[in-house]
C-alpha cells in the first residue's frame, strides 16, 4: 500500500519467498517483486494528483492498475484495476464498491452479476504513463524486444532482446519507445507498446489466465489477438495498433478523494 496524498493507493508488490516449495512459506521472504507493470498504478495516480492532499488520512482506499480486485474491500474506489482470471471468484468478496472504471468489459460483467454498479468506462490506466511521463516513440535501435510476464523471465532471459520485467519502470518504458517490435506475454508490456503505438503480438504466457488480456483488448474496443507460441509466429501477425481516446478515463479519475488540487497542465 503506497500514501499518495494521504489517500491509501493499493497496489501487488509482495516479497518474493527465498526458496520454493513448503519451505519457501515459513522462512522469511526475500526482496520485493517489483513487476512494472504491478508498480505503474501508483505513479499514474501520483502524476494525476499532483500536489492534492487531503488535511487528514482518508479512510477509502484506490485501486487503480492490475488484476487485483480479489482485494478490494467494500467502499474501495476502483479505477481500471481488473479481475484476475486465476483467482476463484469467491474470493471477490467486497459488493460495495464505487467503480469509476475498469480495466475491460468482462471485468465490468462480472462485477455488475454480483450487483456492482459499473459505468461503461474501460481502460487501463497504465496506457496513460508514456504520454504523463512524456515518452514518446523514438526512432528505433531495437528491432525486438521480449517483455516476458513475471513468470516467463527465466524462459526468455537467454535472448539478448529480452527485457526483464522486473527493471524500474521508466527503463521499461523507454526500451519498448525505442523498439520497433514488441513480443510480450507481459500485459503492460503489450499495454506500453500500445500507448506508444509500437507494434506488438502476444507470446503465450505460461502461467496467466488469458482472462486479463482479453478484458483489455475488448476495453478497447479490439479483440484479443492470435496469442502466439513462438517469436516468428508473432512477426508474422499483423499489429491491431490502438485506436482509443483516454478522455473518458481521465474524466473518470477520483478527484474527489483528494480535498484539492486539480489535473497538472496538459493532460
Amino acid at each position: 500500500m503506497l500514501q499518495i496524498g494521504n489517500v491509501d493507493v493499493f497496489h501487488w508488490n509482495p516479497r518474493r519467498p527465498l526458496v520454493r516449495g513448503r519451505m519457501g512459506a515459513i522462512l522469511p521472504k526475500g526482496r520485493l517483486t517489483n513487476n512494472f507493470g504491478d508498480l505503474i498504478g501508483p505513479e499514474v495516480v501520483r502524476t494525476l494528483v499532483g500536489n492534492a492532499t487531503r488535511s487528514r488520512p482518508g479512510d477509502r482506499r484506490l485501486l487503480a492498475v492490475g488484476s487485483i480486485l480479489h482485494f478490494a474491500e467494500d467502499d474501495d474506489v476502483v479505477w481500471g484495476s481488473g479481475i484476475n482470471g486465476k483467482i476463484p471468484l469467491s474470493q471477490i468478496r467486497a459488493i460495495r464498491l464505487d467503480v469509476r472504471a475498469v480495466r475491460g468489459p468482462l471485468t465490468a460483467d462480472v462485477l455488475r452479476k454480483r450487483g456492482v454498479a459499473v459505468p461503461d468506462v474501460f481502460g487501463d490506466p497504465a496506457l496513460l504513463y508514456p504520454a504523463l511521463n512524456d515518452i514518446k516513440r523514438a526512432t528505433p535501435t531495437r528491432p525486438l524486444t521480449i517483455v516476458p510476464n513475471l513468470h516467463d523471465e527465466e524462459t526468455w532471459r537467454h535472448r539478448a532482446e529480452a527485457l526483464s520485467p522486473r527493471l524500474p519502470i521508466r527503463e521499461v518504458v523507454a526500451t519498448i519507445a525505442q523498439s520497433e517490435f514488441v513480443a510480450a506475454s507481459s500485459l503492460h508490456g503489450l499495454v506500453i507498446a500500445d500507448a506508444l503505438g509500437v507494434p506488438a503480438s502476444m507470446l503465450q504466457p505460461s502461467k496467466e489466465d488469458l482472462f486479463k488480456y482479453q478484458d483489455y483488448y475488448e476495453g478497447t474496443g479490439r479483440r484479443m489477438p492470435k496469442v502466439c507460441a513462438t517469436i516468428a509466429e508473432t512477426l508474422d501477425q499483423p499489429a491491431d495498433l490502438l485506436r482509443w481516446s483516454p478522455t473518458s478515463l481521465i474524466d473518470a479519475f477520483p478527484h474527489d478523494l483528494w480535498v484539492e488540487g486539480s489535473l497538472p497542465s496538459g493532460t
